[in-house]
């Protein structure tokens, strides 16, 4: 038998490192599958955002839920959260529509300073508001709008204004 060249032997031990690195690899995978398994830690909470700046020119159109007609936009000029479920609008302008395919403007309320409840779809304010619909203007303070009913409260200083002639029995 001849001696082996060097071309050969090159060869061979590359092939035995490989063998080893398999090998090697395979008790690695061995000894981690009897290892019992890492506790693991619940995953945590994430982590909750804290908001320092009210969002400028807020806008938030709200739709009927089988149709999808515009049923009321909220508008204001800065908004930030106030508390849980509650938002703080400065300037805030209600449009509310017909809720149907015409899309008509039924009532507008205007406040400098409001909060709304988005779960509940209700607004409410101490300062002044103005509610403005075609025969009819209130201002007044300390009040509440409840978009369910399309209930207006106004508890305090109102005024009302009606543009319809009143025909009263002579």
């Amino acid at each position: 038998m001849a001696p082996p060249t060097a071309t050969r032997v090159h060869w061979r031990k590359r092939v035995v490192a490989v063998r080893v690195a398999m090998l090697a690899t395979l008790a690695a995978l061995v000894a981690r599958a009897q290892s019992p398994a890492p506790a693991t830690t619940p995953n945590p909470a994430p982590p909750t955002a804290t908001v320092t700046a009210p969002a400028l020119n807020w806008v938030l159109p709200l739709f009927t839920d089988r149709e999808g007609y515009r049923s009321m936009t909220l508008r204001g000029s800065a908004v930030q959260p106030s508390g849980a479920n509650a938002i703080s609008v400065t300037d805030l302008s209600i449009t509310v529509f017909s809720g149907d395919a015409t899309a008509r403007v039924d009532t507008v309320l205007l406040s400098l300073d409001a909060t709304f409840f988005p779960k509940e779809n209700r607004a409410a304010g101490e300062k002044t508001v103005r509610v403005i619909r075609d025969e009819i203007e209130i201002t007044g303070e300390n009040w509440t709008y409840d978009h369910a009913g399309k209930i207006v409260s106004i508890r305090k200083n109102v005024r009302v204004v009606y543009r319809l002639p009143l025909k009263l029995p002579l």
